[in-house]
């Protein structure tokens, strides 16, 4: 898949779908997610750490469009905002999250890490 070498999880305990390595670089752990219409996915923060070698893999899978696939470092939500969102629930029942708000105003946000582009970037 783009040159890289792709290795299952034997089980997802830990958030990490799957794990990708090419020629030029690191190992990067993947936690995919989809959606069929705007709205919201998220990430628990006990399984999604912020680190260099993380990423998300998102999925938008919107009825009679082709679908829109990106690669987001988990980076991003160092600087949370209001598309790739931080949230601890302090005192309720909830677990703290990352998250990435999905609407038709907050497509262009999600521009720069269209699939593609990011695996570019990646094998350089």
């Amino acid at each position: 898949m783009f040159g890289f070498q792709v290795y299952s999880t034997e089980v997802d305990d830990r958030g990490i779908d799957f794990v990708a390595r090419n020629d030029n670089g690191p190992f990067i752990e993947i936690q995919v997610k989809s959606l069929r219409s705007m709205g919201y996915v998220f990430m628990q923060k006990s399984k999604f750490s912020l680190n260099q070698n993380r990423y998300l893999a998102l999925g938008l899978l919107f009825e009679g469009e082709a679908p829109k696939l990106f690669l987001i470092p988990s980076k991003v939500w160092e600087s949370p905002n209001s598309v790739f969102v931080d949230r601890d629930y302090e005192g309720l029942k909830s677990k703290p999250e990352w998250g990435v708000n999905i609407s038709k105003k907050n497509l262009p946000s999600l521009e720069p890490y269209l699939f593609e582009s990011m695996v570019k970037r990646l094998t350089i």
